[in-house]
């Protein structure tokens, strides 16, 4: 017997802890391309792309087939234990796209979380140090270890006591906010100043773009500086590209557009069309510094979500989706900027290719988020039909993760129930 939402979550709340959050009382029923109906029949434009894992859209037909060949072949045998090509194949792939001109080599495991701690893993054992620098603002994961290293408290490590150290907190730049990439690099000088020699510190972790925190985007410049500071003193800069990755800013990684390649990149989400997969990838020599049975996990690089994710990048090339990032990019970005033009709540528009956000201020002051008014917009756009995402430290940033396969004419309409809900509530 069919339910609706109502009954639905009813159910849900006695059944699913309240930590497990959720944005919208609304369950999904099916979902086509940038295109989702709930259990009641009503059809959302879909803004939000499953938190930037959908950039290939809904039950993209290849993706779809590749799955449905590989479910005739094998579902799981543990790579450990018996091996399969597709995991190969991915690897090699990514080892090709993943900036850098030297030698890679490739892990693949199942959650983003999951890739950001192998990543720190392999950084600690390629340098025998321990001591990580993360930034405000970042967000890597929900497990203990990647909670040490986001930088938000609440609601993700609430009530939950300290995270794991040693993990020691650097300010991401942001002139938006007043900090400079000079006074985000002397964030880490004062880390090694009073906390940490260099020696002590294994690994530099950063988002080129980041997700949770606000989609601010690190500047070339800075990258630059990390680099070499990084360089100096025998440092591995990891590049969290979980979410900037599958060619969501314009290029297949963000990395490609700063200029210098990090030495471990991580990457989840997207890359296998809402198939889980992740993993870390970098340079050949620091990836084997742990032994085997090091690394893996049971259900890691699964041939099911291997399969998704080659026929994603099949998809990629086929139809000029990195293209399509930037021209998906600019059309939101002009759209917010005639919205911000009437509406001096917006205080600024930004990000990099497709990855596009507005961040919304009581009076355009820089002072006074406002995060009252996003959570208006969002609701507001879901009672017309349109699923948007909110995100930033104050929960003040309206993000957009629409899937890149999705048409103008879907995105103009999605961005016109945008402008209506700012000319009613702002």
């Amino acid at each position: 017997m069919s339910q609706n939402n109502e009954q639905l979550m009813q159910r849900r709340n006695a059944a699913v802890p309240r930590g497990v959050g959720q944005i919208h009382p609304i369950f999904v029923d099916r979902a086509e391309n940038a295109t989702v109906w709930d259990v009641e029949g009503r059809e959302f434009i879909d803004f939000a792309g499953g938190i930037a894992v959908l950039n290939t859209g809904h039950l993209h037909a290849k993706v779809i087939a590749a799955v449905e060949a590989q479910l005739k072949k094998v579902t799981h045998t543990c790579f450990q234990v018996l091996a399969y090509e597709p995991y190969v194949e991915l690897c090699e792939k990514i080892n090709a796209k993943v900036p850098g001109d030297f030698a890679k080599k490739t892990l693949l495991v199942t959650t983003g979380a999951e890739a950001v701690e192998n990543a720190v893993k392999v950084a600690r054992a390629a340098t025998g140090r321990e001591g990580v620098i993360a930034f405000t603002g970042g967000y890597h994961g929900r497990t203990m270890a990647t909670l040490a290293l986001t930088g938000k408290k609440v609601p993700y490590s609430a009530g939950m006591g300290l995270m794991p150290g040693p993990v020691f907190r650097a300010q991401y730049p942001c002139e938006l906010h007043g900090v400079s990439d000079d006074e985000a690099m002397a964030s880490i000088a004062r880390i090694f100043k009073n906390d940490a020699e260099p020696c002590d510190i294994a690994a530099i972790i950063l988002e080129p773009v980041q997700g949770e925190g606000g989609f601010y985007v690190a500047s070339a410049n800075f990258f630059k500086q990390l680099r070499a500071l990084c360089d100096e003193h025998g440092i591995m800069l990891i590049a969290d590209e979980v979410q900037t990755g599958a060619g969501r800013t314009g290029t297949f990684f963000a990395m490609e557009q700063m200029g210098v390649a990090a030495d471990l990149t991580t990457f989840a989400k997207s890359i296998a069309g809402g198939f889980p997969v992740s993993g870390v990838c970098g340079k050949a020599e620091i990836m084997d510094a742990i032994a085997p049975g090091g690394l893996g996990g049971t259900y890691a690089g699964s041939p099911i979500a291997c399969a998704a994710a080659l026929a994603v990048m099949d998809v990629f090339e086929e139809e000029n989706l990195l293209q399509r990032s930037i021209d998906v990019g600019n059309r939101l970005s002009a759209s917010f900027k005639a919205i911000q033009a009437q509406h001096p709540a917006i205080g600024d528009v930004r990000g990099l290719g497709a990855m596009v956000a507005v961040e919304l201020f009581e009076g355009g002051d820089v002072h006074k988020p406002d995060a009252a008014l996003t959570g208006k917009i969002v609701a507001r756009a879901r009672d017309k039909g349109l699923i948007l995402l909110s995100c930033g430290t104050y929960g003040n940033v309206l993000r957009i993760l629409v899937p890149l396969t999705a048409s103008d004419e879907l995105l103009d309409r999605g961005m016109a129930i945008i402008a209506e809900c700012f000319a009613e509530l702002a």
